[in-house]
């Protein structure tokens, strides 16, 4: 499928989406760009072949996130009333988290360069983030006025605590790659020419597991944030028993057995 302002490909297992309006240092807020990953999330929950997605973005930016230039004159989503702009976040950039959110399957983003505002917040809606050395993180929605509108405030204390998530929204600060390892936000900082070399190796460690199992565990440990123990013990309970009727299981016990490597097919 051809794509305008996103590049989307598949190598093998993991599917790679980039986002490529590097003019505009990749800012989330326009109509087609949110629709077009919308449409990357829907094709890959469909596709039991791709087992795990890399975001990242064309450089010299992974994305500014917000367009502070339609900010400014009040146009696109940010026009209107306060009621006609509530429903420009709902309906725009807010559909960006619940198809993040809602992939099956692992996602890493490979944050290039400066990750702000609203790019900030996409890097957190993946489960892994792995920097490169030219990274910048900065959760600046207090800088020109307004709130983390776009689900930070879900995304960030997950993963830093909340102690840090309110010192790095309520400052406003920008962090480098290095600092956003040290509290958590990242798993890895490398060269900038390492960044997508170390991201397929993340991602090929993790797609080469059974693929129906792996989409159970992310959904369960998601599950977990919320759930109690005993409602999540019960939940864990019903998916291992769909686990252990998989033939991908035997495989891998087959495969233990036989000192080999095993072939998960998704069965």
């Amino acid at each position: 499928m051809k794509f305008k302002d996103i590049l989307f490909e598949t190598q093998g297992r993991v599917a790679i989406l980039t986002l490529n309006m590097p003019e505009t240092r990749n800012v989330i807020t326009n109509a087609n760009t949110i629709q077009e990953i919308e449409e990357v999330c829907r094709m890959i929950n469909n596709d039991i072949d791709v087992r795990v997605l890399i975001i990242t973005g064309a450089d010299p930016a992974f994305s500014a996130g917000g367009n502070v230039k339609e900010m400014a004159k009040k146009e696109g989503m940010f026009a209107g009333s306060p009621s006609k702009l509530m429903e420009g976040y709902r309906k725009n950039v807010q559909r960006i988290p619940m198809a993040i959110h809602g992939l099956e399957v692992p996602t890493i983003a490979a944050v290039n360069g400066p990750a702000i505002g609203a790019g900030c917040d996409l890097a957190l809606m993946c489960d892994m983030r792995v920097a490169s050395t030219k990274a910048k993180f900065g959760e600046t929605f207090l800088n020109v006025g307004i709130i983390p509108g776009d689900g930070g405030a879900y995304f960030l204390p997950r993963a830093v605590g909340m102690a840090k998530a309110c010192e790095i929204t309520f400052t406003g600060d920008i962090i480098d790659g290095q600092s956003a390892m040290d509290m958590g936000m990242v798993n890895y900082v490398v060269e900038h020419d390492q960044l997508m070399e170390k991201a397929r190796e993340l991602a090929d460690k993790i797609a080469c597991k059974p693929p129906e199992a792996l989409r159970m565990a992310k959904r369960l440990l998601y599950m977990g944030q919320y759930l109690t123990l005993p409602h999540l013990l019960e939940q864990s309970a019903a998916f291992q028993a769909l686990c252990h009727n998989t033939n991908d299981h035997m495989e891998a016990l087959n495969a233990m057995f036989e000192k080999r490597k095993p072939d998960f097919k998704g069965e």
